[in-house]
């Protein structure tokens, strides 16, 4: 499980046009390192250097790079408990 996107984990949920931006939007699903992990990760598709004019599938397979590299280099920390 080295390479989450040759283990289908990150799946293409669909294109969101809010007033910030177009943004496509991706699910995670899977375990890394002995621990079940889901995950919502939604691209800029401006940060993503592609045009809404392009082919479907060239804005969603840059976005979904950009996702699989911004996922990996993630650093998460557990939030903690504030009181018992």
């Amino acid at each position: 499980m080295t390479n989450l996107s040759q283990n289908n984990l990150i799946r293409f949920i669909n294109i969101t046009r809010k007033k910030d931006g177009i943004f496509a939007n991706f699910k995670a699903k899977g375990v890394r390192a002995g621990t079940l992990f889901t995950a919502s990760i939604s691209v800029d598709i401006a940060a993503a250097e592609v045009d809404p004019a392009d082919p479907l599938e060239k804005i969603i397979e840059e976005c979904a790079k950009m996702a699989v590299d911004e996922f990996r280099s993630s650093d998460l920390q557990f939030e903690g408990i504030s009181s018992i």
